[in-house]
């Protein structure tokens, strides 16, 4: 087994983290890092493998899960012998009265080996692996946040596109409507009133309009954010997929909150420190007991000062080492080690909590999208049934402006409260996926055929 940059890894640590920064120990993430062929818009599974790819935060806890590898590697040596050698040369000279200069030459070879020493090895070995567990399980909730949050961006940024489409539909149909008006006051049919009703109503309408184009350029920027690029290099971005609910959600709560405490990599790692702490007591107490190492030993000495100026040695032997007084310090060590057991218990707890709080959260906020998709379908075909009504009385004769205005006003509000409750639905099925750590590929590989438009007048 080798590490990056060809070094040996007997202890084969590799294996236990994930083989880049973009995947998970488990297999559950797992992106590919291809480069995008030329300008080509990106879809909802390339923009999250991009995001996993180069997004700091991924490559951050993968090179902490590195680093606590090498540190199991550190508590696994312990369990071999070491051995070491030394040698000098030097030239000495008496000068009491003499005058004798000789050259000296001393060579040692030594070997030492723990043989018991009441568990700390053990407990150290321990302590690091579940340390290792953590910062695995880390990694994987920080690519689940990054998956998320790419999501996230990805559909926020579509809503705003949609958004601007249906202020556009607005600006054009109150455009309409001024000329309706401008053409009853030629004829003497329509009021001043009216007609400076629609010019009102149309320069409301196009400051709506120029307000999405910014905030969908925002919401791009954001994005771009998401993936790990400056918010100047957003790629371009391919239409989401056509999707609507087409049935209620209903799921057993108590089930999906006890498959979240199963299942979360946040408190997978919150479990491991708690290990980890109750580990590090027992590093702490053995840090006070006795120690046996077997030691052996060759050395070779040589004066130049005739035959009896060459010495050679061998030694093996068995040593016992017993702490008596430490200044208290192991004292403390325990006492400290215990303290971190209580803390890390009091944040298992209090995270067990939060996990079945966001699943909570997450499950109503998905059943209520589902209802608010349905009912803002229904609010968007009565509105536009109600803005046809107005405009054709209107062109007639019978109907007055402020019906018309207010139908249309109604209409562009109940188009944006459909494309967000949309959009907001497909963030609240991923939203419950990641509160239960089963976020993945595999949950958007079915909603990979792009639509013609996000919105639909």
């Amino acid at each position: 087994m080798a590490l990056a940059g060809g070094t040996a890894d007997p202890f084969d640590t590799t294996a236990l983290h994930a083989a880049g920064p973009g995947d998970s120990l488990g297999g559950m993430l797992k992106a590919t890092c291809r480069a995008t062929a030329g300008n080509a818009p990106l879809t909802l599974t390339e923009v999250i493998d991009q995001a996993l790819c180069n997004n700091s935060r991924t490559r951050l806890a993968w090179a902490n899960a590195r680093a606590q590898a090498a540190q199991v590697g550190i508590a696994e040596s312990a369990y071999l012998p070491t051995l070491s050698a030394s040698a000098s040369r030097s030239r000495n000279t008496s000068d009491s009265g003499t005058n004798i200069s000789y050259n000296q030459t001393t060579m040692a070879l030594s070997a030492s080996y723990l043989l018991y020493d009441f568990g700390g090895r053990a407990a150290t070995l321990d302590n690091a692996r579940q340390l290792m567990a953590a910062l695995s399980a880390t990694q994987d909730a920080t690519l689940q946040s990054v998956f998320f949050a790419a999501i996230q961006a990805y559909f926020q940024w579509h809503a705003s596109e949609a958004a601007v489409g249906a202020a556009r539909e607005s600006e054009y149909a109150s455009k309409e409507s001024l000329k309706a008006a401008e053409a009853r006051y030629r004829i003497g049919t329509g009021t001043p009133a009216d007609r400076l009703q629609a010019q009102t109503a149309m320069s409301q309408t196009t400051l709506t309009r120029i307000q999405a184009e910014g905030n969908a350029r925002t919401a791009l920027g954001n994005l771009a954010n998401a993936m790990g690029l400056d918010a100047q290099d957003a790629p371009a971005i391919a239409p989401a997929a056509d999707a609507v609910p087409d049935a209620a959600f209903e799921r057993n709560l108590n089930e999906l909150i006890a498959a979240a405490k199963r299942a979360r990599p946040d408190l997978i790692a919150a479990e491991a420190q708690v290990k980890a702490a109750q580990a590090g007591i027992d590093v702490a107490r053995a840090t006070g007991m006795p120690s046996i190492s077997l030691n052996a030993g060759n050395s070779y000495n040589n004066n130049d000062l005739g035959p009896t100026g060459t010495t050679r040695g061998t030694s093996i032997g068995v040593a016992l080492s017993i702490p008596l007084f430490s200044g208290f310090n192991t004292t403390y060590r325990i006492r400290s080690a215990e303290a971190q057991l209580e803390a890390s218990t009091a944040q298992h707890e209090q995270l067990a909590k939060q996990v079945s709080l966001d699943v909570w959260r997450s499950y109503y906020a998905l059943t209520t999208s589902i209802e608010s998709v349905r009912a803002s379908a229904d609010l968007v075909a009565s509105a536009e049934a109600s803005e046809k009504v107005a405009t054709g009385r209107y062109k007639a004769g019978v109907g007055g402006i402020l019906d018309l205005l207010n139908a249309q006003s109604a209409l562009a509000s109940a188009r944006q409260q459909n494309i967000q409750a949309l959009y907001n639905w497909r963030i609240a099925k991923a939203a419950l996926a990641q509160s239960m750590g089963q976020i993945g590929f595999d949950q958007i590989e079915s909603a990979t055929t792009p639509s013609k438009k996000a919105y639909q007048p």
